[in-house]
């Protein structure tokens, strides 16, 4: 048989919406995913999203004839923003496994070393069928 190329993503940047899902990340089953302290990865920036949302309730008040309150419009973008650059935090996103760990950039290679070594084990052996069933009470 053939060994199969074990997959292992290492976030070092920005990662956001399709280019985290389609680029890398959970939804391709690496083995190990692991993130730099300098990552941030969230569906979309935080700006992206306040305007989003801006041009969402501008449009709403425009269809109800009522008119735009700039100010409040302006603290609704101010949280929005907050909330997404929180959540996007480096420490936040591997709290929610999204990843295996934050790495130091310096051990990359360490790291990398011991994760192939894993997953080269891994490959060599076979799994044992269970012999004992699970005891519930």
């Amino acid at each position: 048989t053939s060994a199969t190329v074990p997959q292992i993503t290492i976030y070092c940047g920005a990662s956001f919406g399709a280019g985290n899902y389609g680029m890398c990340g959970r939804g391709f089953h690496p083995r190990f995913c692991f993130s730099w302290p300098n990552a941030k990865t969230a569906v979309m920036g935080g700006e992206q999203a306040a305007e989003t949302m801006a041009i969402v309730s501008e449009a709403a008040a425009i269809r109800r004839g009522k008119p735009i309150d700039k100010d409040k419009l302006d603290a609704m973008k101010a949280q929005i923003i907050g909330v997404f650059d929180g959540q996007m935090d480096v420490f936040s996103t591997s709290a929610r496994l999204l990843d295996d760990g934050v790495i130091d950039p310096r051990d990359t290679r360490a790291i990398l070393q011991e994760v192939l070594a894993i997953c080269r084990e891994a490959e060599a052996r076979t799994p044992q069928r269970m012999q004992f069933s699970v005891a519930r009470p």
